[in-house]
């Protein structure tokens, strides 16, 4: 490694330290090859249904036939698909990439506030919309520049009689569709059977075109749509490919997409990392339903599973999980918030797979590091860059760090962003004309370039001058046996300025705080131990389940 250029890493052997960017123009140049090659290959599945490569290939080209022969959209115009992981998702994304369109990603589960101001930013014409979702959508709409509305039900494309019943039971029994009233929508199967008419004529799109409008920020102020670019994406469909293609066998693989794919994790690694290795994606709609979860994995002959930490943790405490059959898995990858050796370690005696942690963002399609998955445990690492990253470890001043110092982590490639959607200034404060992206975590390299994060800039507690990083405390904490969930964040304190308050959820329901105050004096120094300590039923997390921090600290607890 050389010490004038801190960011390089050694790559694991037989990673290419570049990716050949020319080898697709585009996504749909990657979806066209992998509809051919596997077009007989099972590529999706929801509730035991199937559709293969060959009928996403057939029923995405008549999505798109609707999109520019009925609605006349055309290149560049923005459609908002607010769907949950079912088969309508992937037919709608790959159509509307397809005919050249910019896709809006949307939270189902948005406020009519939250799917207002997005709607509007991306200037989005039309959207497709799950009906228990609907309601939302209509309180808004008329604010809006949306002039086509396309519904669907969970059950539409299940066949009969399952797609019936489970629209019946959510409707009527569950009554999990609440009423709405959009006069000109369009079900998604009638508009299926519309653009069937229209062939499907080939857009004109190169690295430069927008592909992805990906909104972020939300939780930390108004939400951003990050531009994320066909170039974007391919870079980073390969980056990943060259690191994962030793482990994988094309036509072969069956990955659980559990993480929704409106999410840039899910979306990259499983929808199109796996599309363009033929693997069969099978999608869990509700993942918070873990019993229900589990008896989908039995049935899935799964080879490969992508989560964050909480589901991964979740699952481990699901009666009937540990008996399941393992001996497919060999590809466990834990990403969007800091995978905790306790629930690593767990996982790898229970599965026998170790659980490889990466790292990504928004802004970078969003892969910037992975593990290599070759390593037989845990290390408490990202990992190394990918194939044609740059990384570095940069001080407050803008100067690299040396080996072994933390400081803000920087990425430059050819997966990061184009910059924020009509917000140049936004884009500024992260994105230099030397193409470096400021990520806001911290996070210091080893001799080897592994790289480990430390926290996030503003999760940071400052307890008289120390720094105190919330990932630390609770991976510590998360060790206690009676402990099932844990957040850590900084309230204020008129002695120490901040104090570390610890928010608990119990796996022993007579888990005390003294005994976890005594925990802390054995693993934790002075200053990191939590001051206020309190037990909560659940913890609030973001929509693929990240815990929220910032809510608990909005709370605005104090110590005393």
């Amino acid at each position: 490694m050389s010490n004038e250029r801190p960011w390089l890493a050694q790559y694991p052997a037989g990673v290419a330290e570049q990716i050949d960017l020319l080898a697709y123009a585009s996504v749909p140049a990657v979806l066209e090859e992998a509809f051919e090659r596997f077009h007989d290959r099972p590529a999706f599945a929801n509730f035991g249904h199937q559709l293969s490569y060959g009928q996403i290939d057939t029923m995405s080209r008549q999505f798109a036939g609707y999109l520019t022969g009925v609605l006349k959209l055309g290149k560049g115009d923005r459609i908002a698909i607010m769907l949950p992981n079912v088969l309508q998702y992937p037919i709608a994304l790959f159509g509307a990439l397809r005919a050249g369109l910019v896709v809006v990603n949307t939270n189902p589960m948005y406020t009519a506030r939250e799917l207002k101001h997005q709607l509007e930013d991306a200037g989005a014409k039309a959207i497709v919309v799950l009906d228990n979702f609907a309601a939302t959508l209509q309180q808004v709409v008329a604010e809006t520049h949306v002039e086509h509305i396309i519904t669907t039900g969970i059950g539409d494309l299940l066949g009969f009689p399952k797609g019936s019943l489970v629209n019946f039971m959510l409707r009527h029994v569950k009554q999990l569709v609440p009423a709405f009233d959009l006069p000109h929508a369009v079900r998604f199967r009638d508009a299926l059977s519309r653009g069937a008419a229209y062939p499907l004529v080939p857009v004109q799109l190169g690295h430069d075109d927008i592909a992805f409008l990906q909104y972020t920020g939300g939780t930390t102020g108004v939400a951003k749509g990050a531009m994320l670019t066909h170039g974007n994406m391919v870079a980073n469909m390969l980056q990943a490919g060259a690191w994962i293609g030793k482990n994988t066998r094309p036509g072969e693989e069956v990955i659980i997409t559990a993480l929704p794919l409106y999410h840039i994790f899910s979306l990259t690694a499983n929808g199109l990392v796996f599309t363009r290795l033929g693997g069969l994606n099978w999608l869990i709609t509700n993942p918070r339903d873990m019993p229900g979860f589990v008896k989908e994995l039995k049935q899935s002959g799964f080879t490969a599973l992508t989560g964050v930490n909480t589901l991964f943790n979740g699952l481990l405490n699901t009666p009937g999980f540990a008996e399941l059959d393992f001996s497919r898995l060999h590809l466990s990858l834990g990403g969007g918030m800091a995978v905790q050796r306790v629930v690593a370690e767990r996982w790898k005696k229970v599965t026998g797979c170790t659980l490889a942690e990466a790292y990504g963002l928004t802004e970078t399609s969003p892969a910037v590091c992975i593990n290599p998955l070759d390593l037989k445990e845990y290390n408490g690492s990202i990992g190394l860059p990918l194939p044609s990253t740059e990384v570095a470890i940069w001080s407050e001043d803008g100067q690299p760090l040396p080996i072994g110092e933390a400081g803000e982590l920087m990425v430059r490639g050819p997966q990061v962003m184009k910059g924020y959607w009509q917000r140049s200034d936004e884009t500024a404060k992260v994105l230099g004309d030397d193409g470096w992206l400021h990520t806001g975590d911290i996070a210091r390299m080893d001799q080897l370039g592994y790289l480990y994060i430390v926290d996030r800039k503003k999760d940071m507690i400052l307890v008289s001058g120390f720094n105190v990083y919330p990932n630390e405390v609770e991976d510590a904490v998360m060790q206690h046996p009676g402990v099932l969930e844990v957040a850590a964040v900084g309230v204020p304190d008129e002695h120490s300025g901040e104090t570390v308050k610890l928010y608990v959820v119990r796996k022993d329901p007579q888990l005390t705080e003294d005994e976890i105050r005594q925990f802390c004096r054995e693993n934790l120094t002075g200053y990191k131990r939590p001051k206020l300590i309190e037990f909560r039923d659940e913890l609030p997390k973001s929509n693929v389940g990240k815990i929220l921090r910032r809510e608990l600290r909005d709370e605005k607890k104090t110590a005393v």
